[in-house]
């Protein structure tokens, strides 16, 4: 590749330290593959039969840019039943996923050295925005012993005259930490003290499993912007469908931003997200509860081999299990483990420095396929 056709800033590509672990995991035929967050079920056929038969209306055009008002519509009476949250429409769009409307958002908010503040360890994309929107991250850590969650005077000790925001994602990709009410409203109170925005990944609401998610808007609405997606809480990971909720002047500039980028999200998928959301509550939990079992399943096979530790999960899809037992880094350990037994995972080293005694396993495939991933797993030492 010559890379001077390259734009400078794009030039220097950050080392991808999965690219090799992929490679070889492709020249493996028995591989058990539990390393990517993309469920094994397959989208409600109630979801699947509506978005049919609104596309059979006519439902193939454009929608308004920031979505078909009765996905707005669906995105409001949402928030009012489970969490008794009153948006405007204006204040809400429908996205790509909700990466798009974090895009979205930096490319808004962020001047030329703005700092963002990301907890570690973190879902890598955030990392890769806030640079590519003029930002510079800022990491913080979090602690197994603090239950992964954000310790509020190293966040405050991060603040400086310079900070924009704050990137939270509560239930947590990777840790499955669930921040309690008391943090969120700490945080909340220094987002009001020096007056930066937090901005909430929540794709995972649906996933707290032993008690309940309470958002971030609840606590700080007039510098909360709040992400949300169809693609966990209802196995629509294909469709290609979120939103973000923020103050209407934020909404306002993101709209002319996205004007050159998308302009609106696919109208199939919009339909489909109309249907699911109004049906939310039965339709939930037919995945949540499956996750939730097979977390649980991988908490006891934990518990059952020597070199493993698991902190109790509390939400997400994941397993961020600790290594250090093995005295080997998370690169090492998961290409090791892949070539004794055929089981690919994530190293936690691509969630963060502070990552690295760690691997994350996504629950993603039925509880059979998990069995046998820690029947091989269980043959190793170390």
């Amino acid at each position: 590749m010559n890379n001077s056709k390259i734009a400078k800033k794009h030039q220097q590509m950050p080392v991808n330290i999965l690219a090799d672990i992929g490679t070889l995991a492709k020249t493996m035929p028995d591989i058990l593959d539990l390393s990517i967050g993309d469920p094994d079920l397959i989208t409600d056929e109630s979801i699947i039969n509506a978005a049919f038969e609104d596309v059979r209306a006519g439902h193939t055009k454009y929608t308004e840019s920031g979505g078909d008002v009765e996905l707005i519509d669906a995105i409001r009476g949402y928030f009012s039943r489970n969490y008794d949250l009153s948006f405007e429409r204006n204040q809400i769009r429908a996205t790509v996923g909700a990466l798009h409307g974090m895009y979205l958002t930096l490319q808004t908010i962020l001047d030329d050295g703005d700092e963002v503040i990301i907890h570690e360890p973190y879902f890598s994309p955030y990392k890769d925005q806030v640079l590519n929107s003029g930002g510079t991250p800022i990491i913080i850590p979090t602690y197994e012993k603090d239950d992964f969650a954000i310790n509020v005077d190293i966040l405050e000790a991060a603040i400086t005259d310079k900070t924009k925001a704050l990137i939270l994602n509560s239930p947590n990709n990777p840790t499955g930490a669930v921040f309690s009410p008391e943090t969120f409203e700490k945080i909340a109170n220094l987002a009001k003290k020096y007056d930066f925005f937090i901005l909430s990944d929540e794709v995972y609401d649906g996933f707290s499993f032993y008690e309940d998610f309470v958002p971030m808007a609840k606590f700080a609405p007039d510098h909360t912007i709040t992400f949300g997606s169809m693609s966990k809480n209802f196995a629509m990971t294909g469709w290609r469908l979120g939103y973000m909720i923020a103050p209407t002047y934020l909404n306002e500039a993101a709209k002319i931003i996205n004007e050159g980028i998308t302009y609106s999200a696919p109208t199939p998928s919009q339909r489909a997200a109309i249907y699911a959301l109004n049906h939310s509550e039965t339709l939930i939990p037919l995945v949540t509860e499956t996750f939730q079992k097979r977390l649980e399943y991988i908490a006891k096979r934990v518990e059952e081999i020597p070199y493993l530790s698991l902190h109790p999960l509390k939400g997400s899809i994941y397993a961020f299990i600790n290594i250090s037992k093995t005295n080997m880094d998370s690169v090492s350990f998961t290409e090791y483990v892949l070539k004794e037994t055929q089981v690919l995972v994530i190293p936690g080293l691509a969630f963060g420095e502070s990552g690295d005694n760690y691997v994350r396993l996504a629950a993603t495939q039925d509880i059979s396929v998990l069995e046998e991933a820690f029947n091989r797993l269980a043959k190793l030492t170390f």
